[in-house]
């Protein structure tokens, strides 16, 4: 009997992290495979938040249309004290910018956000396989063998690297053998219900506060007539079930027996998890999203900080295959933990503040929305030598967006200039646009995409930048070179010796002239070189 053939990733898990993660694989040319133990794709509001800077990340996927035509803006509070509703503003709301296009939390329920995330992966040619679940994991030093149990029987899975998005109860990482340090709070519970609700305002997200902690919250979701409910338990209550139940249960907390449910869409009971992983992989397997951390809702930070692991781990999974030292792949974890592990701190305090009724705590800000998340410091963004910054940015940091005009007079966002699965070089002055011309790329893996502005020299696209945008945003004073990641994130910033400094930057991420082992399959990633 022939072993299967290999393909390039399996993805174990397909809620966000890992549809995320399975649509930057997929365009970049990967034979990929993503499958969930449900039978069908999640049906409940559960994470209804998505932050600015994952905005950022569904545009450059592809999906960002669906997330915004199937959303809205957030409401404001309306804090609920016996018959009076005072009114107060959550999340301050700001107008798009040349450098953030898309600056305010956008409100919507997670099947939505499932939804769009395979409808894009569809259009990718690639659909998720419902209805399987892994039951073994198995590896050696050239691949993962994963066992799945689906409708047709077992099936055997040779892939040359796995992830598990698979969730908080993630199999893969016990399969790992991979601790989950943290608590769970079993007496602290939550019942979420998804409910058509008439007689309840729906330009507001209501909140009836109470003493000890009591709260019930009613968000109302978009394009709909459902609120999404949370009710705080007490620790020894039972949580209503049948829809007359959970409607009593409402009227003796609000006072309020104008508010009726219609309809019970989703129900679940949430306890506090607050957990990281203490490793974010073991050999040619990864962890993303929940598997590797799980936050309180407060914040809405968990779907996000998941969806953005899948996004760093994707393009060094690429490159990694297409031939770049393995050892790229060890800085998924250190780029990404850190970051877990500052969120985890940011909603657990939240969520403390709002059992106190602590009004600092419903507010919500930039910590929130991580644009200002920074990879400086890490193994790839070293905080030593002299072109690690400018005036306004480092190594590391997120790449803004600004407003450029083309060789003809047309505005491009620099955004709709990064979009795809490339690296991105931008040339600033004409020092740096000779140099950029110089610059050696690698036929495997990746391409470059090559910009100058402010100089007609070069052998890529030339743009001119004459409201400052680019100038304002990423600091620039003089002659600069700057290499974008794939996704998104400052890989280099050269002021000076431009040439030598970003060639071993690129070195670092890209595949080199070595041997082909078991690593890096027999085919490579399509399209190469420059991009035109």
């Amino acid at each position: 009997m022939n072993s299967p053939q290999a393909i390039d990733v399996l993805i174990i898990g397909a809620g966000p992290s890992g549809s995320a993660l399975a649509i930057d694989l997929v365009r970049r040319g990967l034979d990929v495979r993503i499958v969930d133990r449900s039978p069908h794709a999640f049906d409940g509001s559960r994470a209804k938040g998505i932050q600015p800077r994952s905005l950022e990340v569904l545009e450059d996927l592809g999906a960002l249309d669906d997330v915004l035509a199937g959303g809205d803006i957030y409401p404001k509070l309306g804090l609920h004290a016996g018959p009076i509703g005072v009114p107060w503003k959550m999340f301050p709301h700001k107008e798009a910018t040349p450098d953030v296009p898309y600056p305010n939390t956008w409100l919507i329920p997670q099947f939505r956000t499932d939804r769009a995330l395979h409808a894009r992966l569809g259009e990718l040619g690639r659909e998720v396989e419902f209805g399987k679940e892994l039951t073994e994991l198995t590896q050696d030093e050239d691949t993962v063998v994963a066992k799945v149990v689906g409708a047709d029987g077992v099936e055997e899975i040779v892939a040359r690297y796995a992830v598990g998005a698979d969730g908080g109860s993630s199999v893969v990482r016990k399969q790992l053998d991979i601790g989950f340090a943290g608590t769970t709070d079993e007496a602290e519970r939550v019942l979420i219900v998804d409910a058509s609700v008439s007689g309840l305002a729906r330009n507001r997200w209501h909140m009836w506060p109470g003493l000890g902690g009591k709260l019930i919250g009613a968000c109302p979701l978009p394009d709909s007539d459902m609120f999404q409910w949370m009710i705080r338990l007490t620790p020894d209550e039972k949580p209503p079930q049948e829809i007359g139940a959970i409607i009593d249960r409402i009227h003796s907390h609000t006072r309020n027996r104008h508010i009726q449910l219609h309809e019970i869409h989703w129900t679940s009971v949430f306890r506090p998890n607050i957990r990281l992983a203490e490793h974010y992989g073991r050999g040619r397997v990864f962890l993303v999203g929940d598997a590797a951390h799980v936050h309180t809702p407060a914040g809405a930070q968990g779907l996000n900080t998941g969806m953005q692991d899948g996004y760093n781990l994707g393009w060094k999974l690429g490159q990694v295959l297409a031939g770049a030292d393995p050892a790229l792949l060890g800085t998924y974890e250190a780029e990404r933990q850190p970051i877990a592990a500052g969120v985890l701190g940011l909603s657990t305090e939240k969520w403390g503040g709002i059992a106190k009724l602590d009004p600092s705590s419903m507010k919500r800000g930039k910590d929130e929305q991580q644009l200002a998340l920074t990879y400086y410091g890490g193994p790839l963004a070293s905080a030593d030598g002299d072109s690690g910054g400018t005036s306004t940015l480092h190594v590391g940091d997120r790449a803004p967006d600004a407003r450029l005009l083309g060789a003809e007079g047309t505005e491009t966002r620099l955004f709709d200039l990064f979009q795809g699965p490339h690296f991105t070089a931008i040339a600033y002055g004409p020092g740096a646009a000779r140099d950029l011309e110089l610059l050696d790329w690698p036929t495997t893996g990746a391409q470059l995409k090559r910009l100058t502005v402010g100089s007609a020299a070069g052998d890529g696209r030339a743009f001119s930048d004459p409201e400052n945008t680019l100038q304002s945003a990423y600091g620039l004073t003089g002659d600069t070179l700057l290499l974008i990641r794939p996704d998104g994130y400052i890989g280099h910033i050269a002021t000076r010796d431009l040439l030598t400094t970003t060639q071993s930057a690129v070195r670092a991420m890209t595949p080199q002239a070595r041997s082909r082992t078991m690593s890096q399959p027999s085919h490579t990633s399509p399209g190469s070189g420059a991009i035109e």
